[in-house]
């Protein structure tokens, strides 16, 4: 099959095979298009574990062989980072559930192989926010948003307190009570997440979610997201997870079930047929035809698979089509609709465009 001009990366994700064939200025493209997406480390593992990798000409072998290498080394950083958090906050006595790619990795699961991290995810019960937050900053983790609205925003409104970052080791961790914001119009109950977790071997204290609410919490991340920038590289996670739990005889009904009591039947929708269509991946028949009860009206389905086809692919210019641009400003703006009530998304992003201008908050900067 004839890779297509533009959007190689994620051409290459499905074509691994056919990889070896590519004219040296493809490879150079496709180099470029991965690293941009942060998807070259994990293209390096599929073509390793395929024994692929002998066959890459010599100068893209070495990017790939340098990105195998430093996801390795990223990858045991974030093990020993996951260890002292966990010491830090042993004495709460609080469930800490490890999400995203940290979940992954603790797991040994397919979609931590070669994967990169710019921060580690946990989720906590809300009430204990207070009390996870003072050990952490007594273990040397403070928060980065200074700003009095940032602060308000994340604590009044978000699922999540404003990231921390180490003050000696510079690691980032996102502290979270629930996988969507508390605006969200049907947001999860976090405390079914938190009731199902399952502990993770060989890391003491150290929790993840069951697998159907890992795969839906991959989703939520993605199809809610507004910065759409890692969105080629989440959806390879959601392939990667889908193929793996799917080897579960009940696992396809066990997810449509459990989308119910979270409030989550949309983003399953979603995430279902973005992956089938996309990637590839093997959704049976019967799982999409559940899913598909829960899609939006014809016009706005076929508008969203436009969308998403624009939206999930690398951000590097050479992947991007004419109108692309307006396709994801359009992805962002209903990311923002579906965080909040009408009038406050308006008050939000006019105090927001107001400090990016370097005039200070456009309204006052307390929430409503």
């Amino acid at each position: 099959m004839t890779p297509p001009p533009l959007d190689l990366a994620c051409w290459a994700w499905t074509h691994a095979e056919q990889l070896a064939d590519l004219s040296e200025a493809q490879w150079e493209l496709l180099i470029r298009q991965a690293r941009a997406a942060n998807l070259l480390a994990r293209l390096a593992h599929r073509l390793s574990e395929r024994g692929l990798l002998p066959q890459v000409p010599e100068a893209p072998r070495r990017h790939l062989a340098e990105m195998l290498f430093v996801a390795a080394a990223q990858q045991r950083e974030i093990v020993r980072e996951i260890r002292l958090m966990l010491d830090a906050l042993r004495s709460a006595a609080v469930p800490v559930v490890l999400l995203k790619g940290a979940a992954y990795l603790a797991t040994g699961l397919p979609a931590a192989q070669g994967r990169l991290f710019s921060d580690i995810d946990i989720l906590v019960p809300r009430a204990a926010l207070d009390q996870v937050e003072t050990l952490l900053n007594l273990h040397g983790w403070m928060s980065t948003h200074h700003s009095a609205y940032d602060q308000r925003y994340y604590r009044q409104w978000m699922h999540e307190l404003p990231p921390l970052q180490h003050a000696r080791r510079q690691t980032v961790l996102d502290v979270h009570h629930n996988i969507l914001p508390l605006t969200v119009r049907q947001a999860p109950d976090a405390t079914l997440l938190l009731a199902a977790a399952r502990p993770v071997d060989g890391i003491n204290g150290a929790q993840v979610l069951a697998p159907v609410d890992m795969v839906l919490h991959s989703m939520c991340h993605l199809f809610h997201n507004d910065d759409l920038s890692h969105g080629l590289r989440d959806l390879t996670d959601l392939d990667l997870l889908l193929r793996h739990f799917s080897t579960d005889p009940g696992f396809w009904t066990a997810l449509a079930d459990r989308s119910v009591p979270l409030g989550l039947q949309r983003v399953l929708y979603h995430g279902l047929t973005s992956t089938a269509a996309l990637l590839g991946t093997p959704v049976p028949a019967i799982a999409l035809a559940a899913a598909q009860r829960h899609a939006p009206s014809a016009p706005v389905a076929a508008l969203m698979r436009a969308l998403w086809r624009r939206g999930l692919r690398s951000p590097h210019r050479s992947a991007r089509l004419r109108g692309d641009a307006a396709a994801l400003f359009a992805l962002y703006l209903r990311a923002h609709w579906l965080r909040m009530p009408p009038m406050l998304l308006a008050r939000h992003l006019a105090i927001k465009a107001g400090m990016r201008l370097g005039a200070g908050p456009a309204v006052p900067t307390t929430p409503a």
